[in-house]
């Protein structure tokens, strides 16, 4: 996609090797008329697919999710991280891993939000080592939900995450792939 390359390479800003900084644009402050081309192209790729639920994990998810469900006419149900006073028992639950923030989080969905009726799509803003998506996998899985695919803004491609979940035949739909961060050099994979 390439006004979102383009917007990466203007303002993303590489922190290291491994951390790509899209805060100006999807990460802190949002840009709505990129969300809205994000939400589009999503809803293309997986035009071919019936998707009653779109499935993300708070906080970044939600924008580009909540666009395709607004292109597609679907529900976006975000995984907490944090539990609060209304979110409490009947949950499915799954750990996951942050490499950002070098924590686990327990996240949750309320099981009165997905059922085996649903066909899943997940959203989220960066793929990098996986671990967001196995556990949003896990809970549609729990669910009895019918996991249609997964669509990432960003996949850092020289982590794992992708290959592996590829390896295991889940559709993976990236609007951009990074190829290398090194060099202080953004470097998208064709």
């Amino acid at each position: 996609m390439d006004l979102l390359k383009e917007k990466i390479a203007q303002e993303g800003k590489v922190l290291s090797d491994t951390v790509l900084k899209v805060d100006s644009f999807l990460n802190h402050q949002i840009d709505p008329l990129l969300m809205r081309e994000i939400g589009e192209e999503f809803a293309n790729r997986f035009k071919d697919e019936v998707i009653t639920k779109i499935l993300t994990i708070e906080s970044s998810g939600i924008a580009p999710a909540t666009m395709l469900g607004l292109t597609i006419g679907a529900e976006v149900v975000f995984a907490r991280k944090k539990k609060s006073l209304t979110l409490s028992g009947n949950l499915y639950t799954s750990q996951v891993y942050s490499f950002t923030k070098q924590e686990t989080n327990e996240i949750s969905v309320s099981k009165d939000f997905l059922s085996p009726d649903d066909n899943v799509l997940i959203i989220d803003d960066f793929l990098a080592n996986g671990e967001a998506v196995k556990g949003l996998l896990d809970i549609a899985k729990q669910a009895g939900c019918k996991i249609v695919g997964v669509g990432i803004v960003i996949e850092k491609g020289f982590q794992n995450g992708g290959k592996v979940l590829r390896e295991q035949g889940i559709r993976v739909e990236s609007l951009a792939i990074i190829k290398s961060l090194k060099n202080n050099t953004i470097e998208f994979a064709e």
